[in-house]
């Protein structure tokens, strides 16, 4: 025959029994937690099982019923209120109604001495609260739930990727920069969307070292992996330095990870976007003479439009009266005068902008008047 003092030892139990299948915490975890009627637990359960199998909206309304009945009642009853509005919550939240769900934590964590009788569901549930408060955009409630909680918790990257984006949402750069690190610390090889977020804020930080770090700590994993080098590329553009993403991308092609049209298309624009266009028009070069790129007017007009970048006075006629002889188009005819004429080439300028004229510039007349008589 079981006992009172039994049946008290089994309601304890079977209390925290309850709490673990809802929260997932370990059994210990509810301890100090006040001991509840087995009709209470009965229900609450029966509330779990409906909400697992997708009853959202009906476990949302009974539990809220349940919770507003045990309003104002002992120290259980608050217990079992607090447990039905996680339960109101969770459903909610599968809903898609962040900003209930987080309103209904809001009042479990605000209950009258419910600190006391779990403290670490309660902070999970502030948590968890800074999170859905975040997806309704209220930034500055995310930011003090979620500090409060880390001033109490290490946290996981997640938690630190969160309050260093909470405080970039705010521009607090030097703040957010601050839990980057500390995401890095523990996210030693963050992915493309973290990396690019890091190194950004890290910039505005005033810390582009670290920033640049991070470029090097991609590099040093990339081995042959391709993906890996045009990532990092990529990371040091978004950075600002096309010179770094430049050099990243050069390495990459002498070491034959980086190979191919696309590849060389980019590294090609890469020096351009650094201010080696004498490089770029190099390398476009010699691909059109290898046959590592094909012939086409697109090449040719980059290629003269590089050796103009580059202020190389012969090789940019060259490359421009080319490309107009190939196109036979009144505006690259004149593209070619106007430059000539520019750099005083006049016999090669009028020769290009009778060219143009004769192929219906109206541009053409207004720069040859302008040149000097011939000799």
């Amino acid at each position: 025959m079981i006992t009172d003092r039994q049946n008290r030892s089994l309601s304890w139990l079977t209390a925290g029994a309850l709490l673990l299948a809802l929260s997932g915490l370990p059994l210990s975890s509810a301890a100090a937690a006040p001991t509840l009627p087995g009709g209470v637990i009965n229900d609450l359960r029966s509330t779990q099982d409906r909400l697992q199998g997708g009853e959202h909206a009906e476990v949302g309304r009974h539990s809220r019923a349940q919770a507003q009945r045990l309003a104002g009642g002992n120290a259980s009853d608050r217990w079992a209120r607090a447990l039905y509005l996680q339960l109101a919550a969770r459903a909610e939240a599968r809903l898609g109604d962040a900003a209930a769900a987080a309103d209904l934590l809001a009042q479990a964590r605000e209950i009258r001495g419910i600190r006391s009788m779990d403290t670490a569901q309660v902070d999970r549930w502030q948590r968890q609260e800074a999170g859905l408060r975040r997806q309704v955009g209220d930034n500055l409630q995310a930011r003090e739930l979620l500090g409060d909680w880390l001033s109490r918790h290490a946290g996981s990257a997640d938690d630190r990727w969160l309050m260093s984006k909470l405080l970039a949402d705010d521009e607090q750069w030097s703040a957010a920069g601050s839990w980057v690190q500390r995401a890095l610390e523990l996210d030693t090889m963050p992915d493309d969307t973290h990396s690019a977020f890091a190194a950004g804020v890290l910039q505005r930080a005033g810390d582009s070292r670290a920033a640049l770090e991070l470029i090097e700590a991609r590099l040093e994993q990339a081995g042959n992996d391709a993906a890996e080098w045009r990532r990092a590329a990529g990371l040091a553009q978004q950075l600002g330095d096309s010179g770094r993403a430049a050099a990243i991308w050069e390495s990459g092609w002498q070491l034959g990870v980086l190979a191919g049209s696309d590849d060389l298309e980019q590294r090609v624009r890469l020096h351009l976007a650094a201010g080696t266009p004498a490089r770029a028009a190099e390398l476009l070069e010699q691909a059109l003479l290898d046959g590592a790129l094909p012939e086409s007017l697109f090449w040719q007009r980059l290629l003269a439009e590089s050796w103009q970048a580059a202020r190389d006075r012969d090789q940019a006629l060259a490359a421009w009266q080319a490309l107009a002889e190939q196109t036979g188009e009144a505006d690259d005819w004149l593209a070619l005068g106007q430059l000539a004429s520019g750099w005083g080439q006049w016999e090669q300028a009028r020769s290009a902008l009778e060219r143009a004229r004769s192929l219906g510039s109206s541009d053409a007349d207004d720069w040859l008047v302008n040149l000097p008589p011939v000799e």
